[in-house]
């Protein structure tokens, strides 16, 4: 098959976004699809273009077989409604005019939250005439509400109905967690017309290995109890709560406990002025973005993972993909997140799961690891036989596949009398 996937982040850009879509499209190629790729020019998260690339309205590139087209858009710094909103608005421009200078696909595939992409390939899947499949990685605008990124109400209803219309008007819709299909069933979309693909992780890149020496010795670590948070430092990830930690754990003189903090985001600069006016900079390490490639090595330098959101209902459904590349390294997870989250780390046995936001209880589970390394052991390996087992990324990309090819026969065969696209059900009638 011909696939064309809309993306607002893709390589080398390394958050979760670009690297689920990148591990897809890499192995669907492998496969003998013709995948091509329409997104932006990498930027994320400081809104500073990449070296070796400019803003340009056209650029392609090849990356592992698959074809880039990179579009212009309007560049902003992850942070600020209006800034981001104008960088969303000019990718579905730009990614839409693209389209009729692509080979006409056999299925359309978009993701979302960035809520313009999912627009965008539902105006290019009716401009093609394809079907559109949308995926769904966080339900949006809900998600920016909870962070409180956004209170205009009038502009959130525009947004919520623009959401329906862009549920109705797709053949499938791909999910990333139970979770999120049981919100999507709420808001009336059709058990049957739901898959679920989680995030996985590619048993290649992460796997248990040595600490790499070289960054220990680097950030004098040596002889610490190291907790790691690798990701993005953004609004959603309330990690002011590591400073509260570390500030108990300097009252009670655990100067063997420390955080290193590797990415950026949002909030970063920020947690690190507090962390510089509180005196803790001893105690937490901020490193800043790093190379995707180097993502295992920091991993296997740290002896436990931070995984940490918000304490919101909406985030109860999210399984961040954090999750599956600790525990692939055979890293105890410290888990500051309800719901399906919570539920995957108990069954794993993977780690210890504590209040989001509570510094009390982050600091408790720090404590017990630090001074039961037996416990991290026993932790580490059950993790990541339990991840291996369900979510590596070949039998992801699979069934992901399945899907694509049962959505594209489906649609075929309803063409003759018209395309039924995802059908929402009144409200009402979930209650029946």
């Amino acid at each position: 098959m011909r696939i064309l996937f809309f993306t607002h982040y893709f390589q080398p850009e390394g958050n979760a976004p670009a690297y689920r879509v990148y591990e897809l499209c890499k192995r669907w190629v492998k496969d003998g699809h013709e995948v091509q790729v329409i997104t932006c020019v990498p930027n994320v998260p400081n809104g500073i273009v990449y070296d070796g690339y400019k803003n340009h309205m056209v650029q392609t590139e090849i990356i592992d077989g698959i074809r880039i087209t990179r579009v212009w858009t309007y560049i902003t710094a992850n942070k600020g409604t209006a800034k981001r909103i104008l960088n969303y608005l000019s990718y579905m421009f730009s990614a839409t005019l693209a389209v009729p200078f692509a080979k006409k696909p056999d299925v359309i595939i978009a993701t979302s939250p960035q809520f313009f992409c999912g627009w965008a390939g539902m105006i290019s899947s009716r401009l093609r005439r394809v079907p559109f499949i949308l995926e769904i990685r966080d339900i949006w605008p809900e998600s920016i509400v909870a962070v409180g990124a956004m209170r205009n109400r009038w502009l959130l209803r525009l947004f919520e109905w623009l959401e329906k219309k862009m549920y109705a008007a797709s053949q499938h819709i791909v999910t990333v967690g139970e979770g999120y299909k049981q919100k999507l069933i709420e808001k009336g979309v059709r058990a049957k017309d739901i898959s679920v693909i989680t995030n996985g992780v590619d048993r290649d890149g992460f796997h248990p290995c040595e600490a790499d020496k070289k960054i220990r010795q680097r950030y004098n670590l040596d002889g610490n109890f190291i907790c790691g948070y690798v990701g993005t430092i953004g609004m959603a990830c309330g990690l002011d709560v590591v400073l509260r930690a570390a500030k108990i754990l300097k009252d009670k003189k655990r100067n063997d406990v420390m955080f290193m903090l590797v990415g950026d985001g949002a909030v970063k600069d920020q947690l690190r002025e507090q962390t510089a006016n509180e005196g803790l900079e001893d105690i937490i390490i901020f490193i800043g973005r790093q190379d995707r490639k180097m993502i295992p090595s920091f991993l296997s330098t740290v002896d436990s993972c931070l995984v940490h959101l918000r304490k919101t209902e909406l985030f109860k459904t999210v399984l961040p993909s954090k999750i599956f590349e600790a525990a692939a390294m055979a890293k105890p997870i410290v888990l500051g997140v309800e719901g399906c989250a919570a539920d995957l780390v108990n069954s794993a046995r993977a780690g210890i799961c504590i209040e989001p936001e509570s510094a009390e209880q982050l600091v408790a589970a720090l404590e017990r690891l630090a001074d039961d390394r037996e416990l991290c052991r026993e932790f580490g390996q059950a993790g990541h036989k339990y991840v291996m087992k369900r979510y590596d990324h070949d039998k992801l990309a699979r069934k992901y596949l399945d899907a694509i090819i049962k959505t594209r026969k489906t649609w075929c065969k309803t063409r003759s009398r018209g395309s039924r696209p995802v059908e929402l059900r009144p409200l009402n009638a979930r209650r029946n």
